[in-house]
């Protein structure tokens, strides 16, 4: 038996509860992880709360993220003690996810840590983090670099965007953050913001084109505030959308594309290949100060979810939430 926040749906009542289950309840093959740590991302708040149709079939293991260490495998390519970190491929919508002390998946789900990333820091880091990263290799790889000029990101103070200052700011790029909480500029100065931005600036309606201010854009709210930075980016520039938690609509025209020649990359971190995910976790292992993502962390254990969750949706929370499952 071991402990994990199990979603439940009886005559259409939504719980989620931590609640004692046995490993005979998990998926019949693929590797079994003891897991150290997870976490909290919107999405997992969504799921959690049910404010979205997230979760596919009851019952199940919320938590899109998940590192701990291999107890049994069934594939030759891992071995028990291996430590490992598992991002999105529907953990937590249709696969039973990380937000439990045991969790079984197929071994093509798994990414084996770097050396210097221990399972606190891979979940300190979690899916918002290693969207980060494919926001900041989706940027070099179009050939955006630190002499271009200033990058915009949204939803600054935020999991994917605290993520995204640090490691732009490791590669010497001058950082504009977007936040909506005045009391979080100098957190964000300390991850390596150059300037700070009151997101009302961006939320609003605006103009199709604008004054030309960003080689690059990492969002993830979407809604107006997309659409204005697509509008500012200058030409050539690339924009990397990973979010919605502003809104999903993208209400612009096609003038900055046409006129400007602006890239706008999608960034999907759920169903990404092999290669990508481990170019990004090389850039976190390589790139991001781990003292400093230290300062971005607020711990909390299974019990705490349900409290934290509508924080989360709320945009109250700064920074990552890392949940120890053990605890």
């Amino acid at each position: 038996m071991f402990n994990a926040l199990l979603a439940t749906k009886d005559d259409d009542q939504h719980k989620v509860a931590v609640t004692q289950i046995d490993k005979g309840t998990l998926a019949d093959s693929g590797v079994l992880i003891k897991v150290d740590y997870s976490t909290i991302n919107y999405k997992d708040a969504l799921a959690v709360t049910a404010t979205a149709p997230i979760i596919r079939k009851y019952p199940l293991v919320p938590g899109i993220d998940l590192a701990g260490t291999i107890e049994e495998s069934d594939d030759s390519d891992w071995q028990v003690g291996d430590r490992v970190v598992v991002n999105g491929w529907g953990m937590g919508e249709g696969h039973s996810g990380g937000l439990a002390q045991y969790a079984r998946v197929p071994a093509s789900f798994l990414v084996k840590l770097p050396q210097n990333i221990s399972t606190r820091h891979a979940m300190a880091i979690g899916t918002a983090g290693y969207t980060a990263a494919l926001c900041v290799d989706a940027l070099e790889a179009q050939g955006v670099t630190p002499d271009h000029g200033d990058i915009l990101v949204t939803g600054a103070s935020g999991g994917v965007g605290s993520v995204a200052v640090a490691l732009l700011a490791a590669r010497q790029f001058s950082v504009a953050a977007s936040t909506g909480k005045p009391d979080a500029a100098n957190y964000l100065k300390h991850l390596g913001a150059t300037s700070i931005i009151d997101r009302n600036t961006l939320s609003e309606a605006g103009k199709p084109l604008q004054a030309e201010q960003w080689a690059g854009v990492v969002d993830a709210v979407g809604g107006n505030t997309l659409a204005n930075a697509c509008a500012q980016t200058r030409y050539g520039g690339v924009v990397t959308a990973c979010g919605l938690a502003e809104s999903a609509a993208l209400p612009a025209t096609v003038m900055p594309f046409i006129l400007r020649g602006v890239i706008l990359r999608g960034i999907d971190s759920v169903m990404a290949p092999s290669g990508p995910r481990l170019a990004a976790w090389a850039r976190l292992a390589r790139d991001m100060d781990l003292e400093r993502l230290e300062t971005m962390v607020t711990e909390i254990g299974l019990s705490d979810i349900n409290d934290v969750a509508p924080d989360v949706l709320a945009g109250k929370v700064t920074g990552r939430l890392l949940v120890d499952v053990n605890r």
